[in-house]
């Protein structure tokens, strides 16, 4: 029978002064150790279970590694690690972008899902203040899944009721510093839920060359560089039209230049047509050739004013004959996907002293932007000035890609209401072109979250390479005396 210490015995032991109003306590019970050492079991024997639960690989080759020990000695151990290792290091040559998929992702994840954030989880949370009190109790969100790359660490988190990201959102900083990150971002996942992007590493600090042209192009997914996570940045022109916005020097030709160069297979093979802009008579002149090859070049207003009427009647008439058969568009060589590439449209816009060139220009944008994409034409437009009454019909391009910018509240403009504070500091990007040229933040149509991105650089001789190949496309080739055609 357990012995039973009563509260008035504990007050008359602990009370120094005979004459005092004793101070009630509950009855302490004294704990047989053996039912204290069968609960421990229990604990340990329910952990276990949940490891082998949790891990079952791990588990199944920890009982084999020990059967064999048991069995056959260490040197079958020995040898069956040395089995093991060889074959991962052959899968590693012969197969990394597998390897790297169920091996080293998976590896890295759990590595610093424990290292960097387990360990300082309750921590930071108390510090950073997000971790409420209630009734007595402290609430810890829930760490989830975290997903890591060579530069950036995607941690699930699960919100205590009454939380929201803007609470996270506002403690940014905090979460970056407390868990040795260089900038954290907050991603929206589903309600009750959010991601905590850390970047770890800067994928984009130094300058990307000019990436090779692809064999084959896919309008839906043109790489043009690289993203903040290491993995290719792709942007789609089928079935969308794209801004981009950057001050003088930012980048905003090498982006061009780099879409133009992911679609050369397509270009040269008739199936997409290219119409440039060009009233700076600067960026796009270089490669002209490229144009007046595959497509239609054009500097002077008057000059663009009427290729841009010229498209907006191909396009009109592309639809009528769509009509009631088809509503979405497959680039042909009769029916080619047509990209309107306009350099500096503010220019055209808005500083065109000529007003019926400025409203003819806006009209046939306008009509592009609105009645294009089903029919297979897309509008690339470029500028520095993201104001309104720079540019009315901003809010026609679904995708839009933010540079270099000179003022905060330009980030919103071009990106839409909220985009700063998730992140989108374009005004803090770099003015020295090797650490800030290219590098931009780019928020699509069906995501909300902007992304970092760096275009890769296309210098004057990969321009001049690829209009070399298409002048030698326009030469037409000798004719051969003797040879049957």
């Amino acid at each position: 029978m357990r012995k039973v210490v009563t509260g008035e015995q504990l007050a008359q032991i602990y009370n120094p002064d005979p004459f005092a109003r004793p101070v009630f306590r509950a009855s302490v019970y004294r704990t047989p150790a053996g039912i204290i050492a069968l609960a421990q079991l229990a604990r340990l024997l329910a952990w276990i279970i949940r490891m082998i639960l949790r891990h079952p690989i791990a588990a199944t080759t920890a009982a084999l590694l020990a059967f064999m020990w048991v069995s056959l000695g260490w040197i079958a151990d020995a040898a069956l690690i040395t089995w093991a290792v060889l074959v991962l290091a052959i899968w590693r040559c012969y197969s990394p972008g597998s390897f790297t998929r169920y091996v080293t992702a998976p590896m890295r994840g759990k590595w610093r899902a424990w290292w960097c954030y387990r360990r300082r989880w309750e921590a930071v949370m108390n510090v950073a203040d997000l971790a409420p009190w209630y009734r007595g109790r402290i609430l810890m969100p829930v760490l989830g899944k975290v997903t890591a790359t060579r530069y950036t660490d995607r941690v699930a988190v699960r919100l205590v009721s009454g939380q929201c990201a803007d609470d996270f959102a506002k403690r940014a900083d905090n979460l970056a510093h407390g868990f040795g990150a260089l900038i954290c971002r907050i991603r929206t996942a589903r309600s009750g839920a959010l991601v905590l992007e850390f970047v770890r590493r800067d994928a984009l600090a130094q300058i990307i060359p000019a990436l090779p042209v692809p064999a084959h192009s896919d309008l839906k997914a043109l790489p043009v560089g690289r993203r903040e996570d290491g993995q290719p940045w792709l942007v789609r022109l089928h079935g969308t039209h794209v801004l981009i916005a950057g001050a003088t020097g930012a980048g905003k030709a090498s982006l061009l230049w780099g879409l133009i160069r992911a679609m050369q297979p397509l270009i040269r093979s008739g199936l997409v047509r290219v119409l440039a802009a060009d009233p700076k008579l600067m960026e796009l002149a270089y490669g002209r050739v490229i144009f007046d090859t595959y497509g239609q070049y054009a500097s002077h207003p008057a000059a663009i004013a009427a290729m841009l009427e010229e498209a907006v009647a191909d396009m009109q008439a592309r639809a009528a004959e769509f009509a009631g058969r088809q509503r979405d568009h497959a680039p042909t060589r009769q029916h080619p996907f047509t990209v309107i590439v306009v350099d500096e449209v503010a220019f055209l816009t808005a500083y065109q002293p000529d007003r019926k060139l400025r409203e003819r220009i806006m009209n046939a944008l306008a009509t592009l932007t609105t009645q294009g994409r089903a029919v297979g034409y897309c509008v690339v437009a470029a500028l520095q000035d993201p104001r309104k009454d720079v540019l009315t019909i901003r809010n026609l391009f679904p995708d839009r890609i933010a540079m270099r910018l000179d003022e905060p509240e330009q980030v919103d403009m071009v990106l839409g209401d909220g985009a700063r504070d998730r992140g989108a500091a374009c005004e803090l990007i770099s003015t020295d072109p090797a650490t800030g040229a290219g590098v931009a933040f780019v928020r699509l149509e069906a995501d909300p979250d902007p992304v970092r991105v760096r275009a890769a650089w296309v210098s004057d001789a990969d321009i001049r390479e690829m209009a070399d190949q298409c002048a030698a496309d326009r030469t037409p080739l000798p004719e051969l005396e003797g040879v049957a055609v």
